[in-house]
């Protein structure tokens, strides 16, 4: 059978032997997808450098349904995403997005994460740097948007309670969004002002202009975020790029 073509961006790679690489790719028409890259570390290999992570292209599977791991023909380079490893935040930000989709996306046609996740990778190398931050927070929470697990702002995630459209907001993380006030008691959730609250409006939604965050402020987003995250998708496995995202250890060092 000849190899299947589609788009596609490497989320990862790893060596198999002396001369061969395991790719992680997200695919536009197949989703997730495990390949062997045969000869990809000699000298003179037709990948060349295009399995950089993050980079992006249009992949030649050959395709097994019975296996794991597929076979990668050729990737024909489109956008090598350079620009995301000239900053750290850009990197971290681009990071986190590449491990949540990698984690939590389906083996399976998922075009609208895919094309998420190419879109957010070119905003993120090449928005303003003082936008970088607030711009991965849109981006992550459009990701879990789009597979599934957008929080609940409008009603009660509890009792599907209409929730007043102005004013502070009690969120919880756990239970998946806004609660009223008669089930925000005893459930642990965070009290937002209604200017952290109108933030995260602003962070969910898919379109429009992107909030003004000051550092302490991004950081509590961000916390939130990871979160309500690791709560609904990891089941408490490790996501190492999110927490080097939401930690942000560069600014300490």
């Amino acid at each position: 059978m000849p190899p299947v073509s589609t788009p596609a961006i490497v989320l990862g790679a790893i060596r198999f032997s002396e001369t061969s690489k395991i790719v992680r790719l997200a695919t536009r028409d197949l989703g997730i997808q495990s390949a062997i890259a045969r000869g990809a570390l000699r000298p003179k290999s037709s990948f060349g450098a295009s399995l950089q992570a993050l980079s992006e292209g249009q992949a030649q599977l050959y395709l097994k349904e019975s296996r794991e791991l597929q076979t990668l023909a050729a990737f024909d380079l489109t956008h090598l995403r350079v620009g995301l490893a000239a900053e750290l935040p850009r990197y971290a930000a681009a990071s986190a997005l590449a491990e949540v989709a990698l984690r939590f996306a389906p083996a399976a046609a998922h075009p609208a994460s895919y094309d998420l996740l190419s879109g957010g990778l070119t905003l993120l190398e090449t928005a303003p740097a003082e936008a970088v931050d607030v711009l991965g927070l849109r981006l992550l929470w459009r990701l879990i948007s789009v597979l599934g697990f957008a929080p609940s702002l409008d009603r009660c995630v509890r009792d599907g309670v209409a929730i007043a459209p102005d004013g502070p907001l009690a969120f919880s993380a756990g239970e998946g969004g806004a609660l009223c006030a008669t089930c925000a008691a005893g459930h642990g959730a965070t009290r937002l002002s209604a200017a952290d609250r109108a933030d995260l409006v602003a962070l969910v939604r898919p379109e429009g202009d992107l909030p003004t965050l000051d550092d302490r402020h991004s950081a509590a987003h961000r916390r939130l975020l990871a979160r309500f995250l690791r709560y609904h998708l990891a089941e408490g496995a490790e996501l190492p790029a999110l927490s080097f995202w939401e930690q942000r250890p560069w600014e300490s060092a």
